[in-house]
Order: structure tokens, then sequence, then C-alpha cells
């Protein structure tokens, strides 16, 4: 069983958004609006639901708008107060009072393993979790308080997995798995990005993580892979081989949303489930023609 809690999540956002060009030369990827809400919020919202308070993002040069955006703006706050607009002043209030938030800026794009080290400083000997932005999970159950729930009862590291379809395998890291009980793994083996024939199963790492603070000296010596990156999936793989690693298959649907096809059908899903606009916008869909 585990001997500490999990109090602190890093989400990555330093990345330079090039699938979602030209949107995304001046303003980060992780601002773009999901109907109401940038994407970035989606993933700190839900570890807040899971019970945690301390939030590190990685950021990267251009990526001030992320800052703001869950800072204080008393100036907006005074409009909104002052044109009696008091339920969007409690949202935008709310935002700013989510988590305990702090910054480190990665110089450099060396990959998420070097973009997870850049917060050993602040994380210490805690275990931690790792949310990436553009992964939104609808869960009934936060997907993060899933692997949380289950650290809480194995003491080991946590990867939330999901079953994707043959063609897709080549996208995502993939686990080797060895069946514990329904929906648990103990975790093997690891490759990144596998051809489809040379796949040990389906069950693809969704970017969700709750890993030990051992990690960090794994991915100071991990040796960078293609275009000089650090991969995660590396320092896993010895991390698999040293001591027990679990996987979760997370209940919940799942968005790639740093993908335009994926943001595309995440944001037609979320718009639909909007209290405000999902019976229009079904209508509207509902009377398209093609």
């Amino acid at each position: 069983m585990a001997s500490q809690t999990v109090s602190k999540a890093i989400i990555p956002a330093a990345g330079l958004g090039t699938r979602f060009l030209p949107a995304t030369k001046a303003s980060p990827k992780e601002m773009l609006p999901l109907v109401d809400k940038p994407l970035i919020q989606y993933a700190v919202e839900e570890a807040v639901a899971a019970g945690i308070r301390d939030i590190i993002v990685i950021t990267g040069r251009g990526k001030r708008a992320i800052e703001d955006h869950f800072d204080l703006s008393f100036e907006l706050e005074e409009v909104l107060k002052e044109s009696g607009k008091d339920t969007l002043l409690k949202e935008i209030r709310r935002i700013s009072e989510l988590a305990n938030f702090c910054y480190i800026r990665q110089r450099h794009a060396r990959g998420l393993g070097d973009a997870i080290l850049c917060a050993q400083h602040l994380i210490g000997d805690e275990p931690f979790a790792v949310l990436l932005g553009d992964e939104v999970i609808d869960a009934a159950v936060p997907a993060t308080r899933q692997l949380i729930d289950l650290y809480e009862e194995l003491g080991t590291p946590i990867l939330g997995v999901q079953e994707v379809a043959p063609e897709e395998v080549s996208h995502y890291g993939i686990i080797t798995p060895k069946p514990v009980r329904s929906g648990l793994f103990r975790v093997t083996d690891l490759i990144e990005k596998p051809a489809p024939k040379e796949a040990p199963s389906r069950l693809a790492v969704i970017g969700r993580y709750i890993l030990p603070p051992s990690i960090f000296s794994i991915l100071e010596k991990t040796p960078p892979g293609k275009n000089q990156e650090i991969q995660l999936t590396d320092a896993l793989r010895r991390l698999a081989q040293a001591a027990p690693m679990h996987a979760c298959v997370v209940n919940g649907t799942r968005h790639d949303a740093g993908d335009k096809l994926g943001f595309l059908k995440a944001t037609v899903a979320f718009g639909l489930k909007n209290p405000e606009l999902g019976d229009r916008f079904a209508r509207y869909l509902k009377g398209l023609t093609f």
C-alpha cells in the first residue's frame, strides 16, 4: 500500500502545437477553446476533482496566456461586477482559485521526459500525477482519481490505458500486459509507437500517470532518442524492469484533442452535453445535409 498521498500534478504544456498551425502560431494550443473552456482547464479541473491542490505547469516561450488564464483579473472582475453579470463573475473567480499554481519554463523542446524532469525540485520525494492536457477524458469518476485509488491500494506506479484499434497502435506507447484482474494489468514492458505487427497489445497509454520520485533519477540517465528528445516511455521501461508497475483501464470517454479531427469530435461531444447549447446544437446537427 502507498505510504504517501498524491497531492501534486505536473501538466506539460511546452509543446509548439504544430498540428494546429497557423492557429497556434501566437496562441498556445492548450488555450484552444473546447466549447467555452480552454483545453488545459479540463486537465486542471480533473486534477482538482481528484483531490490535487498543487499543480505544476511546464511552459515554454509564448505560453504566457496560460498563466494569465489562471491568475486574478481585477479589471475584468470589476467590469463584470459593475455590469451585474454575477454568474460570470463567480466563474472567473472560481478559475483563479482552482489550485495552487507554479510555472516552470522548459527552455529547450527536449520531449516529455525532459518536461517532467524540469519539475524535480518542486516534487521532491513525493509521488505525483502527470496529466497531458490535450487528452480530455469525460468520466463520472475523474480519470486521475481512478489511478490514485489504485496507487493507494498497490503503492506502485500506475499508468492509465485504453484499448485502441489495431491501426492506431503506432500512434501511442503500448504496454506488454500481464492480467491481474478485470481492468488491471502488471506492466512488464512498454514500446513507443510500434508497428501493428510488433505491438504486444492494443492497450495504449493515454496521458495519465501516477509516478514515484525515483523516475527522476532514471530520466536523468535516459539518453535522448528521436529528435534528441528524452522519451518518458524509455524511462518507464527501466522503471518497470526495476520494480512492479501497473496499468489501469480508465473508465470514461477519451478525446484526443491534440489532433484536429479529435478536437472537432470533442467539440461536438461537449457541445451536445452543454446545458445551455446542447438542445439547440443537436437540432442544428440533425438538420445538416450532405
